[in-house]
């Protein structure tokens, strides 16, 4: 594989079924312990928000490939203005985080630049779901304003992919390299997956979507 828009619809089709339930209303209910409300669901935000930030801020420090650490350095910026949106919505500026997502553990014990790109793009697509269901939260609230902060949220998400696929095609010069990247790209989505599973059984509800 030495395509970046072929690596992006492999890893969607591994992880569809994950990524299907990371998308479903139950995602918010996992992340908010059951208290689907305004307040949980800007906190649990927050806390992903922060987690994000701090990531990559992590990662563009000690990184050597010039274009990862640049893209690393943006995408960081990019989580911290969302940070400090949330705290605006929620009016707590003195909001401290609680919670490191499973999701930014596994990624913060990631080492090499392959794995690190590979893994942003799985958590890309993990966020674009999550991000989904916190717009859709909204929007049933009759909140359109903070809706529509959320869908900004969702539009630099797809700015992050079209960068870290670009990013993808510099760092993967081998077949070993785009196999490494798939692993660590599924690695990140079931991190998401397994905190989602966990944090519903922990409620004894069923992680599985009714159909």
């Amino acid at each position: 594989m030495t395509d970046a828009d072929a690596f992006v619809e492999t890893v969607q089709d591994e992880n569809q079924t994950e990524l299907s339930r990371l998308g479903s209303s139950k995602s918010l209910y996992a992340d908010t312990g059951g208290d689907i409300d305004t307040e949980p669901v800007l906190e649990a935000t927050a806390d992903a928000e922060h987690a994000a930030w701090q990531t990559f801020s992590g990662w563009a420090d000690d990184e050597d490939h010039d274009a990862a650490r640049e893209a690393f350095e943006t995408t960081a910026e990019e989580e911290q203005g969302h940070f400090e949106t949330v705290l605006e919505e929620l009016g707590d500026e003195e909001y401290e985080p609680q919670n490191v997502p499973a999701l930014h553990e596994y990624l913060r014990g990631l080492d090499s630049t392959v794995d690190r790109v590979g893994a942003l793009v799985g958590r890309i697509l993990a966020s674009q779901r999550s991000k989904d269901q916190v717009v859709g939260f909204f929007v049933g609230d009759a909140s359109p304003q903070t809706a529509s902060v959320f869908r900004e949220f969702g539009g630099d998400l797809d700015a992050q992919l079209e960068r870290a696929t670009e990013l993808l095609e510099d760092v993967c010069e081998s077949d070993d390299d785009w196999a490494q990247a798939e692993a660590a790209a599924n690695g990140a989505i079931e991190a998401a997956y397994d905190e989602y599973v966990e944090n519903m059984e922990a409620m004894g509800a069923n992680p599985k979507p009714v159909c």
